[in-house]
């Protein structure tokens, strides 16, 4: 689901949604050189509450420095701002958050030293981004014939646009295949991420997840490894090989888009049972009361609007 929001806020102004344009010539849309976040408002009893959003803002200034754009004219708690205001003006209680930084010049160039970094934030309603069934249900993936970035290739620490090129053609590849996702391999073909998402698999009890080396970290990763931990589970860092997704009880992949769905099938092999196992349940309930104000543990991880309805 997409609902159309009504305003967007451009370099320190609210203005309409047709109004909220680049020019054709911006070097960001040539060249890739811009940097973007993913962040979610749920809605809560005590009105709508914004998820990690000054560790997103924070990881959206250390792109912007990763990257080698001119440093941004806005501070951390400023953007942070800036994201209420766009929420409160579009009447939204749920919603997704989308900041973009991207590299402004008069005319196309590849050296980022010319120019100005200018930023928007935009926000939209938006349901469940791996379908409507796949919390409770699971996805279907594949393993991409694509490899994630070298990290001397691209900047795999930040949200770099250009990046997710490698993700549009993994993910158009596997839906065209008749899967959900597409699992990504690193240089050296161990597991690393999903095209929008950070993975873990389960095996004996214990949860193992890619090392960061070559993966984004990823805010929701964070969280569901501290949820994880809370929980009683021993959460491992470690190389994982493509033949480990098969033989695993579990595996789940996260992100702010996808939440935290389950994987039932990989290569057209079963994994576990080949639905939701216990573990993924009992994280992924964790998480959904965590971001929707049902856990005083987490209420660190929300920061509220004052808006009820």
């Amino acid at each position: 689901m997409y609902t159309e929001p009504k305003f967007i806020w451009m370099d320190g102004e609210i203005v309409e949604y047709e109004k909220a344009t680049v020019h054709f010539l911006t070097s960001a849309l040539h060249f890739g050189t811009a940097v973007l976040e993913g962040i979610r408002c749920y809605d809560t009893p005590e009105g709508p509450a914004i998820f990690r959003l000054a560790e997103h803002m924070e990881r959206l200034i250390n792109s912007v420095k990763i990257l080698g754009l001119h440093e941004l004219p806005y501070s951390r708690e400023e953007l942070c701002e800036a994201t209420k205001q766009v929420i409160s003006a579009n009447g939204f209680h749920e919603c997704y958050i989308r900041p973009l930084a991207y590299h402004a010049c008069a005319f196309p160039t590849l050296v980022l030293t010319n120019g100005k970094t200018r930023i928007g934030i935009a926000a939209w309603e938006f349901g469940s981004y791996l379908g409507d069934d796949a919390r409770e249900l699971g996805v279907c993936a594949n393993v991409s014939s694509f490899t994630r970035h070298h990290p001397n290739v691209m900047m795999t620490k930040g949200k770099i646009t250009g990046n997710y090129s490698n993700s549009a053609l993994a993910k158009t590849d596997s839906l065209q295949l008749g899967f959900d996702e597409a699992i990504m391999l690193d240089p050296q073909g161990f597991v690393a991420e999903c095209t929008g998402e950070n993975l873990f698999l389960v095996r004996k009890g214990k949860i193992i997840t890619p090392p960061t080396a070559t993966v984004l970290e990823g805010i929701t990763r964070d969280s569901l490894m501290e949820v994880a931990v809370d929980l009683g589970f021993q959460v491992i860092e470690q190389p994982i090989s493509r033949d480990q997704l098969y033989i695993s009880d579990e595996i789940f992949v996260c992100g702010t888009a996808a939440e935290c769905i389950a994987i039932r099938v990989i290569d057209h092999r079963q994994i576990g049972s080949g639905k939701m196992g216990p573990v993924t349940q009992a994280i992924q309930g964790a998480y959904w009361a965590a971001t929707h104000g049902q856990n005083p543990r987490y209420a660190k991880w929300l920061d509220y609007l004052n808006l009820r309805r």
